[in-house]
């Protein structure tokens, strides 16, 4: 089928011979040399047939900076000719102007694959003679457009023919399958929508909205984007908007379309409106913006995020900041000398007479603003045409010159004086050898990875912001970085510009009020709490929370064990030493002083479940536990205040103790504190009405808890720590017996 349609389309050598001239000519300059690169470059940006006949076509709408673009691939190529980096082997190039239209660049990649085609197809027809030399493309670099490369690239394909792109990221030429032969020097829109998806984390937005295009690039791109915060927690894609892959405003369609987009936009919510469409599109949508006065926090594609049509737009600051995701981007060496010297030399340069006759008249200045603070069209004639380069563009497509010339080096194997095979090689051998390709230029490293897809990040930039200019970076492997000062301000802010809430108080949680994605915060349900500022859901109550009787058992069960054990250490009284001595298991203490609570416990809680009860208070309300029964209640307290109190006694009969145990006395502090705080407690908290009875018990609980953990622990602490010359077995037996020998109690010794 290829072979047919192609076999159509050489048929008639009009649609291949050169255009006739015209004002606004797609531009094609060729080179010869031993091995020709081509090149496919937008330098117009939209196509004028005349129909019936396909046959001369015209271009609209001249894009200087991407004719600048087209002359990086020629400048790279001659520095390899002049720096001999391919011993006896000369580069030269096939350059068009594809207008950035599709059928057009089909033809020119038709024309540069003709020698390459397989002999086998039997179909193709005989062609005239001609005095321009037969095409021996081997590589193609371009085009700019995801939509043009994925068309492209179906041509290469049948010849097998390398093709790698500067700035062509749609996800669906990662797939193989579909185009083997196209790699690229510009990371795919994966890794940007990733890109975006952690600025927006970052900066704590919370609403956004996708304005994308019909074609490959913006399809897949804003489909992306959705994909991403749909996997966010704290991110709502507020609208979807999706424009025409050309947006034509002659047309009444395109005008109601691009005024439903602007009324979409003014009653959004959203914090951050994403434009992922080409520039040409962006342009209407922002003019229309402003004309609107719709100011919003705008986030830049990579296809327009440094584009200075865009930031010179009148009256584009009265809109809001801009925030963009941007190639990586470094000074080739030496290409601002070589456009300057195509100004210098403009009497003489043909390429030069292009650009004359396809870029608008000069606006007249006085000679005093002859400076780069002029537009473009201004500074044709000036060197500061220098300073509307594309130096991202600039340096993937030098990066892509040296990835072939990278891959020719291996193939002829080079040594920097001699290749050993000439050139006699074809494109797919060549192919092979670029998909290998593993080298570093200017700091740049690059590799391809089996989808023909680099790793090499993205500059954060921004404009009409207080931080201007490249921000930060996005590495391949997730991290962003950006200034610590800017993520913080944005962290902070708790209300969006139009009133949505972020975070909410206490008792509040944050719910969707009418609109798609905003919030605001709104009281917690019934059985549901927010004990935190700042949260944003609340959560179910948990069931039993009224086990604080059972805990508090355990410890000063746990204090009288060790009490009991100190005072039968030290008690030699012939009437209750004996009883004593048989009691003092501590193990066997504690499982019974705390059963008999766990006891209480249950039969409290399969009985007479305590339950949650709330009371309103103003505009907010109290949630509190409900005892139910207010005697088993009173059992549990009874039983703790029972264990306190022998505790405390027998912690009083043991300060007479030696020295070495004088935590006794301590722990009759801590006991004596525990009686009172729940003696003072009880009757509060079961005839007390009020928003502060929870807040009494837990002041209870906490002085209770820490009494007992200070009396008891740190003087154990103290000796473990600062006298360990205590904490010994000997010290201790040593310590006793000197005790009883001075109360005139003979010890033996074993």
């Amino acid at each position: 089928m290829w072979c047919f349609l192609l076999c159509c389309v050489l048929w008639f050598p009009g649609l291949l011979c050169t255009l006739p001239a015209a004002t606004h000519q797609p531009l094609h300059e060729y080179s010869d040399g031993d091995v020709i690169i081509g090149g496919l470059f937008p330098i117009h940006l939209q196509p004028n047939h005349t129909f019936p006949s396909s046959r001369h076509v015209s271009c609209n709408e001249y894009h200087f900076q991407q004719f600048l673009a087209a002359q990086m691939m020629i400048f790279a190529i001659k520095r390899v000719n002049q720096r001999r980096a391919l011993p006896d082997v000369t580069l030269g190039y096939d350059v068009y102007d594809t207008c950035g239209d599709v059928s057009l660049a089909m033809r020119m990649a038709l024309n540069m694959s003709i020698d390459q085609l397989d002999p086998q197809c039997g179909l193709l027809p005989g062609r005239k003679p001609s005095s321009a030399p037969d095409p021996r493309v081997k590589a193609v670099i371009g085009e700019g457009s995801s939509e043009v490369s994925i068309a492209v690239a179906r041509i290469l394909t049948l010849s097998s023919i390398a093709q790698i792109s500067y700035a062509a990221t749609s996800e669906l030429l990662s797939k193989k399958a579909k185009f083997p032969t196209f790699l690229r020097t510009v990371n795919s829109d994966v890794l940007q929508t990733k890109a975006m998806a952690e600025l927006v984390k970052t900066f704590n937005w919370w609403t956004v909205g996708i304005v994308g295009s019909d074609d490959e690039y913006g399809k897949y791109g804003s489909d992306g984007l959705e994909d991403q915060f749909n996997a966010m927690d704290n991110v709502c894609v507020d609208f979807k908007f999706i424009l025409p892959a050309h947006l034509d405003l002659s047309g009444s369609k395109a005008q109601k379309q691009l005024t439903e987009l602007m009324d979409t936009i003014g009653n959004s919510t959203a914090e951050a409106i994403i434009l992922f469409t080409r520039e040409s599109n962006v342009k209407l949508v922002l003019e229309a913006a402003i004309q609107m006065n719709l100011n919003r926090t705008w986030i830049a594609s990579d296809t327009w995020s440094n584009s200075s049509d865009i930031k010179e737009l009148p009256g584009i600051e009265a809109i809001g900041p801009f925030f963009g995701i941007a190639f990586k981007s470094h000074i080739v060496e030496g290409f601002a000398d070589y456009v300057s010297s195509m100004v210098e030399e403009k009497s003489s340069n043909p390429l030069w007479e292009y650009h004359k006759l396809n870029h608008p008249p000069c606006q007249s200045a006085p000679q005093e603003k002859l400076n780069c603070s002029l537009t473009a069209s201004q500074c044709m004639e000036t060197r500061c045409l220098v300073h509307y380069i594309f130096w991202d563009l600039s340096l993937n497509i030098y990066l892509a010159v040296e990835v072939i010339v990278n891959a020719l080096s291996s193939l002829m194997k080079c040594d920097g004086e001699k290749c050993q095979r000439n050139t006699s090689f074809t494109a797919y051998e060549l192919l092979n050898e670029i998909k290998n390709v593993n080298l570093t230029v200017n700091d740049t490293h690059i590799v391809f990875d089996d989808n023909g897809d680099p790793m090499l990040g993205y500059d954060i930039v921004a404009w009409n912001s207080p931080s201007s200019g490249t921000i930060g970076e996005y590495l391949p492997g997730g991290k962003i970085n950006l200034p610590p000062s800017l993520v913080a301000t944005m962290a902070n802010v708790t209300f969006t510009a139009f009133n949505c809430s972020k975070t909410c108080p206490v008792g509040q949680e944050l719910k969707k009020n009418g609109m798609k994605c905003c919030k605001h915060c709104i009281v917690c349900s019934d059985g549901y709490v927010s004990s935190e500022i700042g949260t944003q859901n609340c959560t179910k109550c948990k069931e039993g929370m009224p086990l604080f009787g059972i805990a508090f058992t355990l410890c000063v069960s746990c204090v009288l064990a060790n009490l009991l054990q100190i005072f039968v250490c030290f008690t030699f009284s012939q009437n209750m030493g004996g009883w004593l001595r048989k009691v003092n298991q501590p193990p066997a203490v504690v499982a019974i002083l705390f059963g008999v609570q766990l006891v209480l416990c249950s039969i409290w809680l399969a009985c007479f479940p305590p339950s949650l009860q709330r009371e309103p208070h103003k505009k907010a309300f109290e949630l509190k536990c409900d005892p139910t029964s207010k005697a088993l209640f009173g059992a549990v307290l009874s039983y703790v205040a029972l264990l306190a109190v022998v505790s405390f006694l027998f912690a009083f009969k043991g300060k007479k103790l030696p020295d070495l145990y004088k935590n006794a006395s301590f722990v009759t502090i801590g006991m004596l504190l525990v009686l009172v705080v729940w003696i003072i407690f009880i009757p509060v908290y079961l005839f007390g009405d009020g928003v502060y009875t929870e807040a009494i018990k837990a002041a209870a609980v906490l002085v209770s808890s820490h009494s007992m953990l200070c009396c008891h622990l740190v003087p154990k602490c103290y000796i473990m720590v600062f006298r360990k010359e205590l904490n010994d077995e000997k010290a201790i037996t040593d310590y006793i017996r000197n005790h009883f020998e001075q109360k005139g109690i003979n010890v033996l010794k074993s």
